[in-house]
């Protein structure tokens, strides 16, 4: 900021030759803030009573939260500043992040642990009466994601900014976020999160930064003197993108990335005319339908408005974001030239897949560039990861819908189809099922856009997430593609961030891997190997069982408060957290609860288990919502018998967030990570289980292979089919032949025939367990329950070994450096992103 361009200059009063510019008023009497324990003790004092405007004796708690809140902010907005001058100066490559989730949690003790301040900051409050821990419980969670999705995002923002890369996150400001939930009589029970309520200290407004996003309206062509045919889109509604910053602080570095949210809001705030006229619903209607765009986190797609407002999203997302970044980059350039060459656009998932077609628009359309230079610079920036192997996951929106919606890059769609399509001919021809199946827009008599062969198309790498993914990716669902473009592919394994999933959830393993491996482990996951020769220490056996004693009874304090139900720390913690769909098989981990407790009426002897389990069904997903009924009929029986209190606790746990993962995932003493194989991309939350010690018992998909390969077969409990296997027992799959041949199998399944489980609700039930039994049950649970109860007998046979047991715990952390974040980014930087990492200024000279 000591810049030679003095842009307005003043002659003080009494003096005709000194000369004082803005710049130097601004800059030289600065008074940097501290960041010892008195400083920050009178930064609160100070926000309270003068930006905040309370008094101690009449304020809500909240507004102690946001006093500290600013506090803390205060002391990263110099770097921020700073980092985002480095970022967009135009000098450097930099990545922008589009995603239509970002799942950040509590903001609070992250920004604290990353800008070294926990200890100073905790005395501080502790003079004022207060607690660090006390008041950032008051933080809500950022409402901004309803899965592994939004988490990775989150996971992968905070590793770029420790490794100081220029990645921007671009995002949407959802007023509504995911849906609070509460579990009324079984069923699942969906309010409003109105995260934003209170306000987020976090955020900037940036209204100077706004832009115009159009939907609707018609194309025109138009005939230029040199006869050039230009197409124009007008009448359109448009709606104002307004930009809300929030600072994402790399660990101990000084540098502190952004995430950019748009908020949408009307060009106009209402209709005067209409208004005076009386008409006062009519006068606010396009405010209104403007606003809806941000209003609610991914709305319910089952009706058509819900489709249309689901697309209007994402449109609303790419187009704010990209004109953004061709507004900095035209900041400090003359035209295009060596654009591509300074941005990436990473897609997350097929959200943001229209992005190749509105860049296209934009450089086309607004900026006047020829098609093939447009093309060429659009391919050069594009690059897509793909999160499903589920082709019912992978979007695909009616052209009919799309082209009423948005009618100008409708078009460029097409074009860029009918020149794909001619580029397929070259490579494959007369191959006419190939080109069908590779076609952006399907040849159906009611055609559709295929998004995510949009982004394939328009990028110049497509990444899954997993070994196995990726791998499936390019023999199965993509294999057309691979053929085409082999080099375009590539895997990316996913991680987590070991800053928030490791040494901030859980404390007192951080003291403990700091007093033995040093406390640069959180930087240099490495370190973690250094464990394993000392896996077998009775010493350090005895401190790790200490650490996770504490964790346990922390979730059981939230157990109890959330749901009434009493746990022993004692017992086996066997957990399963994630969103609920049918392939990730919470049903499995069910049926196991029920043989257990049939086992135990039966005198049979278990160990002491909870088995918990947490997660949201979308609001439109029937059969996910009726398996949670499932699972909360199954517990009221269970844990209303006092023939076998002691000895199994089946719970679940409403309203599954961040901040409830971070008293889950440090407790867990077994990950169950069930998915029929072939069916999840990646998971991270089988990460998070095992950097804290959990032991894995899950099949060979998604991460998990990767997983086994790291820590051993004598360290993970695997079970049930292949992916190979899953295809061969598909052909003339019989579960009932499978139950009938199995006495324990038919145990359970005679107990729901007869009807112990039903609570009233017969037919729902049963419409869960017959799906099960059916020979069209895509998802297989009845074939690899028989290896799923075998292996859990191994689970409690191995717990028994007190010592056995914690040495595997201790394995699980001491290989869990690859599944790191920090890992994962350097991987997309080498191969894809090729960014350099940020150099800042010293302090001084800012």
């Amino acid at each position: 900021m000591n810049s030679t361009n003095r842009s307005t200059a003043a002659e003080l009063p009494g003096t005709a030759q000194a000369m004082v510019t803005v710049d130097d008023i601004w800059t030289d009497d600065r008074i940097a803030l501290e960041n010892d324990k008195d400083a920050l003790r009178q930064s609160v004092i100070d926000h309270f009573g003068r930006t905040l405007g309370r008094d101690i004796d009449h304020a809500a708690a909240h507004f102690l939260y946001k006093a500290v809140a600013l506090s803390v902010r205060d002391r990263m907005m110099e770097r921020w500043l700073a980092t985002r001058q480095a970022v967009e100066s135009g000098v450097q490559r930099h990545t922008c992040y589009l995603s239509m989730e970002y799942l950040m949690g509590r903001a609070l003790r992250n920004a604290v642990h990353n800008l070294d301040l926990q200890d100073e900051l905790g005395k501080a409050l502790e003079e004022l009466g207060l607690t660090l821990e006390q008041t950032e419980q008051l933080e809500a969670d950022a409402g901004l994601g309803n899965g592994g999705l939004g988490r990775l995002a989150a996971c992968f923002l905070d590793s770029c900014a420790s490794l100081a890369l220029p990645v921007t996150g671009y995002g949407l400001r959802y007023r509504y976020g995911m849906f609070r939930q509460s579990i009324d009589k079984g069923f699942q029970i969906e309010r409003p999160d109105s995260w934003l309520s209170e306000g987020h200290v976090w955020e900037l407004e940036r209204p100077e930064l706004s832009c115009r996003v159009r939907f609707g309206g018609r194309v025109d062509l138009i005939t230029e003197l040199n006869g050039n045919i230009i197409h124009r889109w007008v009448d359109t509604d448009d709606v104002r993108a307004v930009p809300f910053d929030v600072p994402v602080p790399g660990h101990d570095n000084g540098i502190v990335n952004t995430l950019r949210l748009w908020n949408s809001s009307a060009t106009d705030e209402f209709n005067l005319h209409e208004f005076n006229a009386g008409g006062y619903t009519e006068a606010v209607a396009a405010k209104n339908a403007a606003e809806n765009i941000t209003m609610v986190l991914y709305p319910n797609d089952a009706s058509e408005n819900g489709k249309v407002l689901r697309l209007r999203q994402q449109y609303f997302l790419v187009s704010a974001s990209l004109q953004d970044a061709l507004r900095i980059w035209l900041l400090h350039n003359d035209g295009f030239q060596g654009f591509a060459d300074a941005h990436c656009f990473q897609l997350n998932d097929t959200h943001p897949s229209l992005a190749v077609a509105e860049l296209m628009r934009l450089l086309v359309d607004d900026h006047r560039l020829s098609w093939d230079e447009a093309w060429s610079i659009t391919t050069r920036v594009m690059a897509y990861t793909n999160h499903t192997l589920l082709p019912e996951a992978l979007e695909c929106w009616s052209l009919d819908m799309i082209g009423a919606l948005l009618p100008r890059p409708t078009e460029i769609i097409q074009e860029i189809n009918r020149r794909f399509l001619e580029e397929v001919e070259q490579a494959m021809p007369g191959q006419l099922q190939q080109h069908a199946e590779m076609s952006i827009v399907s040849f159906d008599a009611q055609p559709v856009v295929r998004m995510a062969h949009l982004a394939i198309v328009g990028s110049f790498s497509i990444n899954g997430v997993a070994a196995l993914h990726s791998k499936l990716l390019k023999e199965g669902l993509f294999a057309n593609f691979n053929r085409l473009w082999p080099t375009r592919f590539n895997n990316k394994t996913n991680g987590v961030t070991q800053r928030r999933w490791l040494a901030y959830c859980n404390p007192g393993m951080k003291s403990l891997l700091d007093s033995t491996l040093g406390e640069s482990w959180t930087g240099r996951m490495e370190l973690l190997e250094q464990l394993v020769p000392l896996a077998d220490e009775q010493a350090l056996q005895a401190r790790w069982r200490e650490v996770r004693n504490r964790n346990k009874l922390a979730l059981a304090r939230l157990v109890a408060e959330r749901t009434g139900i009493e746990v022993s720390a004692d017992m086996l913690f066997d957990v399963q957290v994630k969103r609920m769909h049918e392939y990730k098989r919470q049903l499995l981990c069910t049926l196991h609860a029920v043989h257990v407790y049939l086992d135990l009426l039966d005198g049979q002897d278990h160990v002491p288990r909870l088995v918990l389990i947490a997660g949201k069904a979308a609001p439109g997903y029937y059969m996910a919502k009726s398996i949670i009924k499932l699972i909360n009929n199954v517990a009221s029986v269970i844990n209303g018998d006092k023939r076998t209190t002691d000895r199994l606790k089946l719970v679940f746990l409403p309203d599954y967030n961040v901040s409830a993962m971070e008293v889950i995932c440090p407790a867990a003493d077994l990950s169950e990570q069930v998915s029929t194989a072939g069916k999840e991309a990646s998971g991270t939350g089988n990460m998070k289980f095992m950097m804290n010690g959990a032991v894995t018992i899950g099949t060979l998909d998604g991460a998990n292979v990767e997983i086994l390969e790291a820590v051993g077969s004598e360290n993970f409990f695997q079970f049930g089919l292949s992916v190979d296997q899953v295809d061969g027992v598909r052909q003339g799959y019989a579960p009932s032949r499978i139950i009938a041949g199995d006495a324990r199998l038919t145990r359970i399944f005679e107990a729901f025939d007869s009807g112990l489980f039903d609570a009233g609700e017969a037919e729902l039930v049963r419409g869960v367990i017959d799906a099960a039994r059916s020979p069209h049950d895509a998802w297989l649970t009845v074939a690899d329950l028989p290896d799923y109860l075998d292996s859990q007998q191994q689970v409690e046979a191995a717990w028994q070994d007190t010592a056995g047991w914690t040495r595997k715990s201790i394995m699980n952390t001491a290989c869990s450096a690859r599944f790191s974040t920090d890992r994962t980014m350097q991987d997309y930087n080498r191969d894809i992103w090729r960014l350099q990492p940020i150099e800042l200024p010293d302090r001084e000279t800012i």
